[in-house]
């Protein structure tokens, strides 16, 4: 059984930044983890993947260079610190992790996922 708790969302002014947090209670080894954003009347979006043993990530162009994701396999916690936010990076937040699969940014690769961590930016 996986529990994905995240943490860390806030309202912040553009150009700021925030670590985002996601717990696994139960301490389940997932083959991939990921961070998926959703705003209001659009769609579930991936923002970017990590494997969880070997690191590698694969980020979506629109945070390429501003947020980065980080794995913490002590703690089992994952990361995303967020750079350089900009008012089109609100959304709520959640965390996610697959069993299987090519660690993409596609939801439909995730089988836990957590309740979200609101994020809004102000211009």
């Amino acid at each position: 059984q996986v529990q994905l708790v995240e943490s860390g969302g806030d309202s912040v002014q553009a150009g700021g930044s925030l670590r985002l947090s996601c717990a696994d209670f139960f301490h389940h080894v997932s083959y991939c983890m990921g961070w998926f954003r959703q705003a209001p009347g659009k769609e579930r979006e991936g923002v970017v993947s990590i494997y969880t043993g070997g690191g590698r990530t694969h980020y979506a162009d629109s945070v390429n260079g501003r947020f980065t994701v980080s794995l913490d396999n002590v703690k089992k916690t994952l990361y995303l610190q967020m750079n350089n936010l900009k008012p089109e990076d609100t959304a709520t937040y959640y965390c996610a992790a697959a069993k299987f699969g090519g660690c993409t940014l596609r939801s439909d690769e995730y089988n836990y996922w957590g309740q979200g961590t609101q994020v809004t930016v102000s211009s």
